[in-house]
């Protein structure tokens, strides 16, 4: 489990990590579409619109809280990212789950994600609700529309009622408009499939920006919190 809440630059936490950071500015190239393997590639159009929201500020700070994957970090090193926490909370809730102690779980959230209110302009949630139990989910959604500044975003994935009890899965940015999905080791399994009103609800101060519904049943949805907030 790694964390940044100290909010270290990026470069830092390639540098630890035992990364080779691109150069500055540069961004993957992403003239076709990666050829697919034993995992599975999709297009992403809303992760497109997250990074595009995420240049529009001068020193934007990135949230990630699914499980660390340290390529995803070098793609972020060539975004000009101010600043990057990392927070593994899906592992935080496997152990709350072996040691039978999941109700513990919402006050856990409010020690471990200990930035200031408004601090961060971009959340990558993933895949996350899918784990969690109704409390937690809430618990977590509020959360982070807190740490969330006015016109920030936030990505998240849901999966279908064919995904119950399916495995976890990391996101691996592959480029700007793709991402690759893969098997994440964990005893935790999906336990929810979430409906877009209870989604809605859920994620009450922000609004649905993009919400597309991919090939393999899972909905891809950017949320954006009022300017006005």
């Amino acid at each position: 489990m790694l964390g940044v809440g100290s909010g270290r630059s990026l470069r830092g936490l390639a540098v630890r990590l035992g990364l080779a950071r691109p150069a500055a500015g540069s961004l993957p190239a992403a003239a076709a579409p990666p050829a697919p393997d034993a995992d599975t590639v999709v297009a992403s159009k809303a992760l497109q619109q997250f990074l595009t929201c995420l240049r529009a500020s001068p020193a934007p700070a990135l949230l990630d809280v699914g499980p660390v994957v340290a390529s995803n970090v070098t793609f972020f090193g060539g975004q000009s990212i101010c600043k990057f926490y990392l927070e593994s909370l899906l592992a935080d809730y496997e152990r709350h789950v072996r040691g039978d102690r999941v109700e513990e779980f919402p006050a856990h959230l409010s020690k471990r994600l200990t930035l200031k209110r408004e601090t961060v302009d971009g959340v990558l949630a993933w895949d996350l609700y899918d784990y969690l139990d109704r409390p937690s989910a809430l618990a977590l959604a509020s959360t982070l529309v807190r740490l969330l500044r006015p016109g920030g975003v936030l990505l998240a994935y849901f999966g279908s009622a064919s995904d119950v009890g399916g495995e976890p899965t990391e996101f691996v940015i592959v480029d700007e408009s793709h991402v690759r999905l893969r098997p994440h080791a964990s005893t935790i399994r999906r336990q929810s499939c979430l409906q877009n009103r209870d989604i809605e609800r859920m994620f009450d101060g922000l609004q649905i920006a993009e919400s597309l519904l991919l090939r393999s049943g899972r909905r891809e949805m950017l949320f954006r919190k009022d300017v006005a907030s």
